[in-house]
């Protein structure tokens, strides 16, 4: 297994890492030309778009996410009647796959079969929602899909922590009639740290790795007002036949992935240590 591991895994993206360094085009080639390539790639005016298109769906989805998925787990920690249903409920569109969210938002977005024209149907023949058409605004119906899909993890994890918060400061909180606003913000989201962490690490992987629901819903488009890296690594490595270009824009995220991970991995790293003394 461990053989299968380094093989698969650390022997592909070795591989990666040398032909982003070669001239390689359509076939690989055993040369060597440094750092051309990523000088190649940020030239690129498209990749430069599809970063720029990166960090702002980074932000909004992680935010959003963040922020509705902390309200249904405050919500769900009052012991709501039907907790179980909600909680499936809320959940569950994350065990959909990214294509069929994309899929089903595409045609809730379409402008002539979805919410447009329904609510047109119903006598309002001026109202317009067409964003998945209109460059300026395309991006933030692919947020949508993406934070309706991923709130329900954060909910899941934020949940899990929450009923970790021991109860009895509440009550005391009460007694000193501190309101529960401030109860959640001065007391519960302190401990909820590492929670919050762990989800932040996770939506961060997705962004970077975002592409399904993109081809799904538009294809990168209307042009390339919804480009994102993924699809122009999938595109330069198959559509356009340019290997070389292609790994070194899959090195760069990779190690975008790895910026991410390495610090929560050494912070947890030295949680585990600190817990071990005591």
């Amino acid at each position: 297994m461990a053989l299968t591991v380094l093989f698969v895994y650390v022997g592909t993206l070795l591989w990666s890492m040398r032909i982003s360094v070669s001239s390689s085009k359509v076939f690989p080639r055993d040369d060597f030309i440094g750092l051309t390539q990523y000088q190649r790639l940020f030239e690129t005016e498209r990749w430069n778009i599809s970063l720029n298109h990166l960090v702002i769906f980074g932000v909004l989805f992680i935010g959003a996410c963040l922020i509705l998925g902390f309200l249904l787990a405050v919500f769900l920690d009052q012991r709501v009647r039907g907790e179980d249903v909600l909680r499936t409920i809320f959940l569950y569109p994350y065990a959909m796959s990214f294509v069929a969210t994309g899929l089903v938002w595409q045609w809730m977005l379409n402008p002539q079969l979805g919410i447009q024209a329904t609510v047109r149907a119903m006598g309002f023949p001026d109202f317009k929602f067409d964003w998945i058409v209109d460059q300026n605004m395309v991006l933030y119906t692919i947020v949508i899909a993406a934070v309706w899909q991923a709130s329900g993890l954060v909910m899941a994890v934020l949940l899990a922590g929450l009923r970790g918060v021991d109860e009895s400061l509440w009550h005391a909180a009460r007694i000193d009639g501190v309101p529960r606003w401030r109860y959640y913000a001065s007391i519960v989201m302190p401990q909820l740290a590492p929670a919050f962490g762990t989800s932040f690490v996770l939506l961060s992987v997705g962004v970077v790795k975002v592409f399904d629901v993109v081809v799904a819903m538009t294809q990168g488009g209307p042009g390339d007002a919804s480009e994102v890296p993924a699809k122009f690594i999938y595109d330069y490595l198959f559509n356009r036949a340019n290997i070389g270009l292609a790994s070194a824009a899959s090195t760069v995220m990779l190690l975008t992935v790895l910026a991410l991970l390495l610090p929560w991995w050494y912070a947890r790293a030295l949680q585990a240590k600190k817990e071990a003394k005591r």
